[in-house]
């Protein structure tokens, strides 16, 4: 992709340490690191960092902040305490600021529901900008800011790629960031099923609260929703308990929802120490723990859930006024958006036999899949980026991707690190809060590593800039 003719000048440029792509908790948890590290050393050892922020405000799956839908992990597994216990960034900082610590001790649960977590979550950005800020701006945020490209940064010799230049727009304007180190978390988009697209009453239940919200004031009469994990089954409830008059079909290719597996042992899976573990093993291996402990994340609803959606269907059944209805070993092999209504073809996969349904919306709860990492690389980058035998990203224990050369040879060094697309090398929790804080450590102790040997570079001055953008 072409440089931006406004991007400004590609020498005598400040390089940043870091610059963050996306600022959803994977990153803000980065930021809190950095933050943290910065804190406890001498200024010329501080690092500076630049995250930069699609959206116009923080915001993490908004769409299903369901009214008591509860966190599927412990409080405890916030974005620092696992590394930190004594952060002000934990999520009992968080309870303590909002007055609400002895509260929440007598809640006695250690699950908050998803509106507080996603205060929680929230609350930290706020302050990483608010504490940034008071630090000297060394650790910045940039809401409504979209990444245009990534382009290598060749030195004055042109013997190494140690830098990079993330392109960025907001509006009208663009700007070049130079770092040494790159952390993509670009974050999940929604899986569909192939061929089908989303539309005003065909959803993905990441949309559920602003879509149901368009329906305020109407009588819609049934909905459908596909998919047979948590969100589906929490999408369900919410749809039933929504609109007290309408009909709703879940759609699944399982007899029933399966329980989650959250019992003590099987959520060692989860552990930090799994991560090393997972990364250690045999190919073979890895797959086999994947397989054996699928069912504490994928495909999976809590057991609670499950109960209390057995009960409605049941007591329905009893009174005559089944509005639950439950199209089990079953799949959707036709949907069609005519304007007005939504009709889907329901197949059996027992006989074959197929029924058709109207309704007002169709909502998939089919999941998501990590966004490509490579797509905002550009100028070569991709290319340089090593691949395992089955054709898949090389990530490193740190979860910097291992770099070859470019096409004319010219090594790279810059870091390249990402977050998220890493379950084939580090494990289940790869795309969940779970492991988020070991994780930020782990990354931010692999750039204050390679800050402290690039000799005669000191990080975020003068001495380590880099000159020229081409060789």
């Amino acid at each position: 992709m072409a440089t931006p003719a406004n991007a400004g000048p590609p020498h005598e440029q400040e390089v940043l340490d870091v610059v963050g792509v996306g600022f959803g908790p994977s990153n803000v948890g980065i930021a809190i690191a950095l933050l943290e590290h910065n804190a406890s050393v001498p200024a010329s050892r501080r690092l500076s960092a630049r995250f930069v922020e699609r959206q116009e405000e923080f915001g993490w799956h908004r769409g299903m902040l369901l009214e008591d839908a509860t966190m599927q992990v412990s409080y405890l597994k916030d974005l620092v305490t696992l590394r930190n216990p004594s952060s002000g960034f934990s999520f009992l900082s968080y309870l303590h600021d909002r007055d609400r610590l002895a509260d929440f001790i007598n809640y006695g649960s250690s699950f908050p529901t998803r509106r507080e977590f996603h205060d929680y979550l929230e609350w930290t950005a706020q302050k990483v900008e608010t504490v940034g800020a008071a630090a000297g701006g060394q650790i910045g945020v940039g809401y409504g800011t979209e990444v245009v490209d990534i382009v290598p940064v060749y030195d004055e010799d042109g013997g190494e790629v140690g830098a990079v230049d993330v392109l960025v727009r907001r509006g009208e304007e663009t700007e070049r960031l130079r770092a040494r180190n790159v952390v993509l978390s670009c974050g999940m988009t929604p899986a569909m099923p192939r061929g089908i697209t989303m539309g005003g009453r065909i959803w993905h239940n990441r949309d559920l609260l602003f879509r149901t919200g368009e329906l305020a004031g109407t009588s819609p009469a049934r909905f459908a929703v596909v998919g047979a994990g948590q969100s589906a089954a929490e999408t369900v409830e919410h749809l039933h308990r929504t609109f007290p008059e309408a009909e709703v079909h879940a759609v699944f290719a399982r007899y029933g929802y399966s329980p989650a597996d959250d019992s003590s042992f099987a959520n060692r899976i989860f552990d930090p120490s799994a991560v090393d573990d997972f990364y250690d093993a045999p190919d073979g291996t890895k797959e086999m723990i994947l397989g054996y402990h699928a069912n504490t994340n994928y495909s999976v609803v809590d057991p609670e859930l499950i109960e209390g959606l057995y009960r409605q269907h049941y007591h329905e059944r009893v009174a005559g006024t089944e509005r639950l209805k439950f199209r089990n070993v079953s799949r959707v092999a036709d949907v069609v958006d005519v304007g007005d209504r939504v009709e889907l073809a329901v197949e059996s996969l027992i006989d074959g036999s197929r029924e058709v349904i109207t309704a007002d919306a169709v909502v998939y709860a089919t999941g998501y899949h990590p966004k490509d990492p490579l797509s905002l690389l550009g100028g070569g980058l991709p290319e340089a980026c090593g691949r395992d035998s089955e054709g898949r990203l090389d990530i490193r224990r740190d979860y910097r991707i291992g770099t070859t050369a470019m096409a004319d040879g010219t090594p790279v060094t810059a870091g390249l690190y990402v977050q998220g697309p890493t379950e084939h090398t580090h494990g289940i929790t790869s795309t969940l809060l779970s492991n988020i804080a070991v994780r930020s450590g782990e990354v931010v102790s692999s750039i204050i590593a390679g800050a402290a040997s690039d000799a005669g570079r000191p990080a975020g001055s003068e001495a380590g800039r880099v000159a020229t953008s081409q060789p």
